[in-house]
């Protein structure tokens, strides 16, 4: 069998939260803001001679993301093909990851990684799947990283824009909506360095809820009314009630024991340098924390402040 060259390679936007805790609140029903942004993860899939798959991941990553997920990430390969159908015992096949993305706790990596990976596979085999079959095969795919996925992730992913999210407990179609804001907003990402265990953290924070019961209904309940403001603040643009919101959030995180040293410090960085809000998103105990700038000078300010503390930081617009 000779090497396919003629296809392109496929594209999953990255997606980061801009008002939720992704796996900590949505894997409970409640409801969430998602927005994809402009960095991707590409997926590159050549059939060869001989059986079974290999991956070279080109992706830039946080140094140890790709070690620490190595396992995870090689699951969720198996996990789309599986789910797709696709014969591996007559043929190999080549998958290559690259893309702009970097891939970090928090940043939706394996979402956009599955995501890329399925219109990778749906283009290579003539699949002619549509967007809500592409995001099953990234759910999938999803579930080696994250056991049970709140489905935020590759749904950003797949669709891309702003996404207004409630997962469905009961099995059936999880809620969709597309939201527009009338601005774009100045978005300064800050990552710690720090590769944290999805599984481990929500079962963490599944523990806590079952000893405490009251209290998480009582978080649960004032998250609830946070992301239906921040829902009502985006569509209205505006900036200085959705940096507060964002700010009331990360103490919510914070009360769940996601949001580790390393989050705090560089939430506080933020807010003494002019963000509107800032708040830990993904996974926490390490990964990122996103901030709301109030313009580009101020976006720049907040970046430059935790650059100078030896983080990176990722300057972004959404909108």
């Amino acid at each position: 069998m000779e090497k396919d060259t003629e296809r392109p390679y496929y594209l999953a936007k990255f997606d980061s939260h801009l008002r939720n805790k992704r796996y900590h609140f949505v894997v409970y029903g409640l409801p969430a803001i998602a927005s994809a942004l402009g960095s991707f993860t590409t997926a590159d899939v050549k059939v060869v001679e001989g059986s079974g798959w290999s991956v070279d991941d080109q992706r830039p990553a946080t140094p140890g993301y790709k070690k620490t997920k190595y396992n995870e990430a090689m699951k969720s390969v198996t996990n789309v093909i599986n789910h797709l159908k696709i014969d591996t015992d007559n043929q190999k096949l080549e998958i290559t990851f690259a893309g702009n993305l970097i891939a970090a706790s928090g940043v939706g990596a394996s979402a956009a990684q599955c995501t890329s990976l399925a219109r990778a596979l749906n283009d290579r085999f003539n699949l002619n799947l549509d967007d809500e079959k592409i995001n099953e095969a990234a759910y999938e795919g999803e579930k080696a990283y994250h056991g049970t996925p709140s489905g935020i992730d590759n749904t950003a992913s797949t669709y891309g824009g702003l996404i207004w999210f409630v997962k469905n407990l009961n099995g059936g179609n999880n809620t969709m909506g597309l939201l527009k804001s009338p601005i774009k907003i100045p978005l300064v990402i800050a990552n710690s360095g720090i590769t944290a265990s999805t599984t481990e953290v929500v079962a963490d924070v599944r523990r806590l809820k079952q000893e405490n019961p009251k209290e998480f209904e009582e978080i649960f309940r004032e998250y609830e009314m946070l992301a239906d403001k921040a829902k009502q603040a985006l569509l209205k643009g505006n900036c200085i009630a959705i940096g507060a919101l964002m700010n009331q959030n990360h103490k919510l995180l914070q009360e769940i024991t996601v949001s580790g040293e390393i989050n705090d410090k560089l939430v506080d960085i933020a807010l003494k340098n002019g963000a509107l809000g800032a708040k830990v998103t993904g996974t926490g105990r390490g990964g990122l924390v996103i901030s709301l700038a109030e313009n580009e000078e101020a976006q720049e300010k907040i970046a430059k402040a935790i650059e100078k503390e030896g983080y990176d930081a990722w300057r972004t617009m959404i909108g």
